[in-house]
């Protein structure tokens, strides 16, 4: 399971920051999402976006060749070339990107796109011509106001926009949506009925096309948060979710996990102190950190992320209040009768971050760690582009 294995490196070794991962937590993470949709019966397609990395990835994924869902074409090469043949790119496609989505089918990927207009579905309707091979399709709809997708009340545009594919060339696949507005939820309630609008929704559409005389193979949805709060997937073939093997603070801010369920972190030292602000300086800003600020919408903003010590344990209401590019300045939350931890210059300590996508995103290696130890058992390499 693990790869690059290092024998003798300690988190004290390492240079910062740097980017850690507990693969213990990652297991178990893993297997929660996997046991809740064993017992509703539907397939995870978990989404690689997060990891961007194929040793994270093999942790998530049910057989090596896939399934697997992508935000970039950068992903799907990689992963491709990691021997995944089955994978869902679940960003609408524009025009200029269809050369690139058949070179890599050419290779022999079953790789799946999205559209949700017609002058879309027109386009890889004429690629599909030009190559003589159907480009499976998925048509997006809009499940819950938030983002892209053709809104699901729209059932005429939506068999317009995959009647245009099916007779044009493409491969009509099905519907597919994902429920990003899970992320403004407030409590379990909530979350349940966001993921029952969800598969309602898609499922609706489905049946628009069949009814129209149109295939519909595939009904795909998903995030991490409806994910593990569906309670009925009827009519749903399959579900994604990106984020849950790392988790993050806004998921546990949605109560979609706990603190102790945060399987990433960044390794920080500390530089200074501003002792009359009651404030520490580390080497870990923005540029490590990222600027996602999502719990600042939540009931407890956490800042750039809670800090922990060495061993992942949070310390009491300590946040990393701002950020600048190189240096982030740790301080108690307000209102806090603790007492400022004793950090001297060279401490070292661990942040979990608000966005685990964002954040990983800042860096190029995840040094993997194991609860109750200190030592480094490997390092692996993320990629990054689009």
């Amino acid at each position: 399971m693990l790869d690059n294995e290092t024998r003798s490196i300690k988190l004290a070794d390492l240079e910062t920051p740097c980017l850690l991962v507990d693969d213990t937590q990652v297991v178990r993470n893993v297997a929660r999402l996997r046991t809740h949709l064993d017992e509703l019966r539907i397939p995870l397609r978990p989404h690689l976006k997060t990891v961007k990395s194929m040793q994270v990835a093999r942790l998530m994924l049910s057989t090596q060749g896939g399934s697997a869902a992508v935000s970039t074409l950068r992903e799907a090469e990689q992963f491709a070339e990691a021997g995944v043949n089955d994978l869902l790119y679940a960003v609408g496609v524009t025009p200029n990107k269809l050369d690139r989505v058949a070179a890599i089918r050419r290779r022999g990927v079953d790789l799946i796109i999205v559209v949700d207009s017609v002058t879309a579905a027109e386009a890889v309707a004429a690629k599909s011509r030009e190559e003589k091979v159907p480009i499976p399709t998925l048509v997006e709809i809009d499940s819950d106001g938030q983002r892209a997708g053709i809104p699901a009340h729209d059932l005429p545009q939506v068999v317009a926009v995959a009647r245009v594919l099916h007779v044009g060339g493409a491969q009509l696949r099905g519907i597919m949506t994902h429920a990003g507005a899970s992320y403004d939820c407030v409590g379990i309630a909530a979350l349940e009925a966001m993921a029952e609008q969800e598969r309602s929704r898609a499922v609706a559409c489905a049946e628009a096309l069949r009814e129209a005389g149109l295939p519909a193979p595939m009904v795909s949805v998903g995030s991490t948060p409806t994910a593990l709060f569906a309670r009925n997937l009827q009519g749903v073939t399959e579900m994604r979710a990106g984020v849950f093997p790392f988790f993050d603070l806004v998921m546990a801010g949605l109560d979609v996990c706990k603190i102790n369920e945060i399987a990433l972190s960044v390794l920080a030292t500390v530089l200074g102190h501003q002792m009359e602000k009651g404030q520490i300086l580390v080497d870990a800003g923005w540029m490590a950190m990222s600027r996602d600020r999502g719990t600042a919408r939540q009931k407890v903003d956490q800042g750039y992320g809670i800090v922990c010590d060495l061993s992942g344990r949070p310390y009491e209401d300590l946040i990393m209040v701002d950020a600048h590019q190189e240096q982030g300045l740790l301080a108690l939350r307000a209102g806090s009768k603790a007492n400022l931890p004793q950090l001297p210059l060279g401490s070292m300590i661990r942040i979990l971050p608000n966005h685990a996508c964002a954040t990983g995103a800042q860096h190029e290696l995840y040094h993997v760690v194991r609860p109750g130890s200190q030592e480094i058992v490997a390092t692996w390499p993320r990629f990054r582009g689009w």
